[in-house]
């Protein structure tokens, strides 16, 4: 009961956050929160975060699908494997706007990230071991959706790179969240129910404080 409660509550604040994204996990198949089409978009968008709403989600969403047919320790190892080389991408761009950003509010988000999402990374692969390491397969397929987008090359070679970058942080968190989301369905893993509880909590506010931003500039 209190985990169903708290899904409901991050849920709910998650999809209030993110202008109105909607979507509740079934049983081998995702209806994810990040949005479709522009009039669903988040506010304060330009036409590349719109462009990279849709590429995410149109990547993410069969990796998705595969996900929730998982369960037990299979789900957990394939949801550890993939959220490994998802938490590195925002490393990686948060890396690089901090080699350009001047905004200070934007640096200390960038910064955080690099702290909490390394932490975790460094947890989920401890946790993995006894797994008898990730699955190989899901991680790669991360991997390659990362270099697809290339998100860190959008913003080293942007002219407003603090934008850029909190543009593509917000489908980011948000396929973290449908993630983590179906984490507390699938499993009752402590370690890993606990890592979804942080990611949805702090992802959303990372996300409403983005959406902030970018509306204000």
């Amino acid at each position: 009961m209190k985990r169903l409660l708290l899904t409901t509550a991050l849920l709910t604040l998650s999809a209030a956050q993110a202008g109105g994204m909607q979507g509740m996990a079934m049983p081998g198949m995702i209806h994810m929160t990040m949005p479709m089409t522009p009039s669903a978009a988040v506010p304060g968008l330009s036409q590349m975060g719109l462009q990279m709403q849709l590429d995410m989600r149109n990547m993410m969403m069969p990796m998705m699908n595969e996900l929730a047919r998982l369960s037990g320790r299979s789900f957990e190892r394939a949801f550890m494997s993939m959220m490994i080389p998802h938490h590195q991408s925002a490393v990686d761009s948060s890396r690089a706007v901090l080699e350009r950003a001047k905004d200070a509010q934007v640096r200390v988000w960038a910064t955080q990230i690099i702290t909490d999402q390394t932490r975790e990374i460094a947890e989920m692969q401890d946790r993995l071991r006894a797994y008898g390491g990730p699955n190989q397969q899901m991680m790669e397929r991360m991997m390659q959706m990362n270099r697809m987008m290339d998100m860190p090359a959008m913003i080293r070679t942007s002219n407003m790179p603090e934008r850029t970058f909190l543009e593509g942080m917000i489908p980011h968190h948000a396929a973290a969240n449908d993630k983590a989301n179906l984490a507390l369905q699938r499993t009752q893993d402590a370690f890993v129910m606990d890592l979804a509880r942080k990611i949805m909590t702090a992802q959303a506010g990372e996300m409403q404080a983005f959406q902030g931003w970018l509306k204000s500039h």
